[in-house]
């Protein structure tokens, strides 16, 4: 459940964390006492903007227009949305919010932030009258042993929570029902919207469905996610990672994105009872858009060095510029059943992606899509999966060029957007420039921190 400001104090909480996502998606934030939370609410915290300027280990590298050494690594602050404010279930008397990230002297948005570059989408569609709804679908790796025992193991040892295919199994899911009964309590306490929760196909791989929520609601409820299994896996002796593919022989971890629009009647507009198969031209349009943008926007669906090992896999994480009717061996399968929920789900992200930054390209793709009427071609149907279809990247170094030399993307999600994004990308690629091989390099770099 959601909190105000009252409850804080009525209910016995201690602490307030207020966090926001980095540019990696990783929460960043401060703690508080609920009585300083109270006076910060409308003026924000101080903090640094390097939390848009470093990588994932948090090395100030990228030479980015808006933060570096070239303005003394300005502060920004941190203002909370109290529509957010909900307990952190998976700590003792604590609670948490999602802040925006502001700009010091001023009410604008930072405009690179991942949550303002999702809002102005959203935005965006709401000038089309109309509203994104997003499910997240995502899957990650549990192992044995903390993270402390393995960082310094090189992640090398890590022992899988199963040790044989479960996918579906009621019986690989029977050995940890304990430690997911946990966290299907604790995410429902902070309403995160816990769906359901399954043994996966991977050794030691599992799958969390949060319910759909209007898309900034559902790109914050991710952020809290992951920072919730991260916890309740530390407690319970075990670490969790969102990288998209630890070990070159495990299945990478996706993380399917589901999405809906709704008109200010709330009416699903991807439905239509006259057309054929119940598909409206606006969904026709929107799966044109996203499949036509995606090699552009490829970045933003895949983020790292090792994002590319799951894509290139052939292990139902994508297939080039495609669609397709309930077909997993599609990159945007077509859902139709029951007709309220009909839905497109991108199924190209792995467990790796910003979920502010996936979801925007999503809906700058599918809205481009609705404005130019564009058209998806025709479905893989059956056998049809082998046809030739057109690639998407694939390294990050391809997908960083892509981005930015883009004029869609400069349009869509604004120059400065696509400038600092692209060289936080170049970055990342340059650390890492030998794609034969998934290396301890590549763990280090990712498992605790996608």
């Amino acid at each position: 459940m959601t909190i105000g400001l009252d409850d804080l104090e009525a209910e016995g909480f201690r602490t307030v964390i207020v966090t926001s996502a980095d540019v990696t998606g990783r929460p960043i934030g401060k703690r508080f006492s609920p009585e300083v939370f109270r006076r910060l609410l409308d003026e924000g915290v101080a903090l640094s903007s390097c939390v848009l300027g470093w990588d994932f280990e948090q090395w100030p590298g990228p030479q980015l227009e808006y933060t570096g050494h070239h303005t003394g690594w300005h502060d920004i602050r941190l203002v909370p949305d109290l529509a957010t404010l909900r307990p952190a279930a998976w700590l003792e008397r604590t609670a948490i919010c999602v802040a925006d990230l502001v700009e010091t002297g001023s009410e604008e948005l930072v405009p690179v932030a991942p949550r303002t570059v999702l809002r102005r989408q959203v935005d965006r569609l709401s000038d089309l009258d109309l509203a994104p709804h997003v499910a997240s679908e995502i899957e990650f790796a549990l192992y044995r042993g903390t993270y402390d025992q393995a960082r310094t193991e090189g992640y090398d040892t890590l022992r899988p929570t199963t040790l044989a295919r479960g996918d579906y199994t009621i019986q690989a899911g029977d050995q940890l029902e304990g430690f997911f009964s946990e966290v299907r309590q604790a995410l429902a306490a902070a309403d995160l919207g816990p769906w359901t929760t399954q043994a996966e196909w991977g050794l030691g791989q599992w799958e969390i469905n949060l319910q759909h929520r209007p898309a900034l609601e559902m790109a914050d409820r991710h952020l809290l996610f992951k920072l919730a299994m991260r916890a309740l896996a530390s407690r319970n002796g075990m670490a969790v990672t969102f990288m998209a593919k630890p070990f070159g022989d495990t299945t990478g971890s996706s993380c399917h994105l589901h999405l809906s629009l709704v008109d200010g009647d709330g009416a699903n507009v991807f439905h239509d009872p006259g057309a054929g198969r119940g598909m409206s031209a606006t969904m026709r349009a929107a799966i044109g858009g996203v499949l036509s943008r995606a090699p552009d926007l490829m970045l933003l669906s895949a983020p790292t060095v090792n994002s590319y090992r799951r894509t290139r896999s052939g292990e139902f994480s994508g297939n080039g510029v495609s669609w397709g009717f309930d077909s997993r061996m599609v990159s945007l399968r077509v859902l139709l059943e029951p007709a309220r929920a009909t839905r497109l789900e991108w199924r190209v992200p792995g467990a790796d992606v910003n979920p502010y930054l996936a979801i925007s390209a999503l809906l700058a793709s599918a809205a481009d899509g609705i404005s130019t009427d564009a058209d998806p071609g025709e479905p893989l149907i059956g056998g049809d999966w082998e046809r030739p279809v057109p690639p998407l990247p694939a390294t990050l170094g391809e997908a960083v060029a892509a981005f930015r030399d883009s004029a869609f993307a400069a349009d869509a999600l604004g120059k400065d957007v696509v400038a600092h994004y692209a060289e936080s990308g170049r970055w990342e690629w340059e650390r890492f420039l030998d794609p034969s091989a998934i290396t301890g390099w590549e763990r280090r770099r990712y498992f605790e921190f996608c």
